[in-house]
């Protein structure tokens, strides 16, 4: 009779344990959670966590039963699944979480420490929150030199317009993976990047002028589509036939023909002296050149020039090329044609709005006068895609120096990713450059007044001539620190964000043109000089009244 009393009094007893356990009138709730001495909200997201020297410590609202911690209610989940050793303070108030090894750089983890039965009482809600542990500063590759990594850059970003250009028409294609269709603007930056290949020994003469001439070839055919001497932004690089930029724009696009003319000039100035078969192709170039009818897009003879024509869509898309933005090699080359050039006044008038705004600022931002544009500096592309030929170090007219403006339009640039007044991860002195780029699951010209947190590449590195102690930094940030996710098959990927954990996986023509070809004349200012040869680019200058 001894045992069934004996058994009893031991049932009993684990009962009243068990109920002490779990007793769910007895509410404990997470009071805070610090990671490295850094307070936490529940439900949020923090960055630049390090990776190899973390600590998260939770809070409590009273002390805890240590001796019932439940360790699966407690877990971090991420790019990899870390183990960790725990600790309470004296007090029993406080648990630090220490990893046993350190995390993965740069990767997203999770914390949670989910409800339910524990620490001797009860969790009603879970508390979780999300951390981005901080990049790698080491370097991804073996340093060499400035000039070096220089001419590095500019070899894979040449294979761009070399390795993938078309293999019918030779035209860069619009973005990789964008099969038949090719851009006119990106391919006059191309035509650019040939001769820039040439003159750095990446390929031969002869093999760039078999190139080139292929392209110029293919422009002069009676079925490549032109309207009124323009080419149409993006063309099938086959058959030469228009592939529409979007439902009204199937015709001529005045700015992506001026940037194709810009390349095709060049070209015709760097061969313009050579072999027989080298000049029948500059004369072929010429005719090109002189087939452009600017004063057609003058839309009746106005005193502005019109973006786009169609033929079945005619004036619909009713976009003036005004200043300040990408645009003004359009007016210096409607200037300069000795077929069909347009008045002064078209340029005072239409580009340059006789001096309103936003064509003169003269305000400044960060202590840094911005002569012309939208207040803090628009997309940095401004200052690149009319300069890849048109050489700004002299260039002046009534309205500003353009050396100064595209120089200044560099560091508010600079400036303001550097101040980083929205906070962006990643921004820094080193980290900079907002432009017209991919963005995760769009594309979008960003610049200081649009900033969506994500950095270009071409954006200081196309901007090396203006500021070419800011844009080492950020080349050397580029592929040493971040090198193992932006840096691929053709030089640098589009952009990146930082902030969002997203690195794009593309390349773009129109941001890779710029380059390799503002590295170039940064470097030697070969782009520069071919172009301002040329004796109608000159006489149309001094036409529109600059100085040069």
């Amino acid at each position: 009779m001894k045992y069934p009393i004996f058994l009893f009094a031991v049932v009993f007893s684990l009962a009243s344990c068990q109920k002490e356990k779990i007793d769910p009138l007895h509410e404990i709730t997470v009071d805070s959670v610090f990671v490295n001495r850094i307070y936490v909200p529940g439900n949020s997201i923090i960055r630049e966590v390090d990776y190899d020297d973390i600590v998260i410590r939770f809070k409590f609202s009273e002390p805890v039963d240590t001796l019932h911690f439940n360790r699966e209610r407690l877990f971090i989940t991420g790019a990899s699944e870390p183990s960790y050793t725990y600790r309470f303070d004296k007090n029993l108030r406080y648990l630090s979480l220490i990893p046993d090894s350190p995390l993965s750089p740069f990767s997203v983890y999770r914390l949670m420490f989910d409800q339910g039965s524990n620490l001797g009482g009860f969790i009603y809600n879970n508390y979780t929150f999300t951390f981005r542990t901080r990049l790698d500063p080491s370097p991804k590759f073996p340093e060499i030199s400035e000039d070096s990594l220089l001419t590095l850059v500019q070899k894979k970003t040449f294979g761009y317009f070399w390795d993938y250009a078309h293999p019918v028409s030779g035209l860069a294609r619009e973005r990789y993976g964008s099969g038949e269709t090719v851009t006119s603007g990106g391919s006059g930056f191309g035509l650019m990047a040939l001769i820039v290949g040439i003159e750095r020994g990446f390929i031969t003469r002869e093999e760039g002028f078999e190139r080139v001439s292929r392209i110029v070839s293919f422009l002069s055919r009676p079925e490549t589509d032109r309207f009124y001497g323009a080419f149409p932004h993006w063309l099938n690089g086959t058959s030469g036939k228009v592939i529409p930029f979007s439902f009204n724009d199937n015709g001529g696009d005045l700015v992506e023909t001026a940037f194709l003319m810009q390349g095709l000039i060049t070209v015709r100035e760097y061969f313009k002296d050579g072999t027989a078969a080298e000049k029948e192709m500059c004369n072929s170039i010429t005719a090109l050149w002189e087939a452009v009818d600017w004063n057609w897009y003058r839309r009746q003879d106005q005193n502005l020039l019109y973006w786009h024509w169609s033929p079945d869509r005619d004036w619909v898309m009713n976009m003036g090329v005004s200043g300040w933005n990408e645009a003004l090699i359009v007016y210096v080359l409607a200037a300069s044609s000795p077929t069909h050039s347009i008045p002064s006044v078209v340029y005072t008038s239409g580009w340059a709005r006789n001096g309103a705004y936003p064509m003169v600022n003269n305000k400044t931002f960060y202590n840094i006068q911005l002569p012309l544009g939208p207040d803090i500096g628009g997309p940095l592309f401004f200052a690149h895609y009319s300069f890849l030929g048109l050489d700004p170090r002299n260039l002046s007219d009534q309205y500003a120096s353009y050396w100064s403006q595209n120089v200044n339009h560099s560091r508010i640039n600079h400036a303001y990713c550097t101040a980083n007044p929205r906070g962006y991860a990643g921004y820094a002195d080193n980290c900079w450059g907002l432009t017209a780029s991919d963005i995760p699951n769009g594309y979008s010209a960003s610049s200081p007044s649009n900033d969506l947190g994500v950095i270009a590449p071409t954006a200081a590195l196309s901007s090396f001539p203006y500021t070419p102690e800011e844009s080492m930094k950020a080349l050397k940030f580029f592929y040493y620190t971040i090198g193992d996710k932006i840096w691929g098959q053709y030089g640098f990927y589009d952009a990146f964000s930082l902030s969002a954990g997203w690195f794009a996986t593309s390349f773009l023509a129109i941001d890779q043109g710029p380059i390799i070809c503002m590295i170039e004349n940064h470097r030697t200012g070969l782009l520069w000089d071919l172009f301002m040869s040329a004796p109608e680019i000159q006489a149309g200058l001094d036409k529109l009244g600059f100085t040069y």
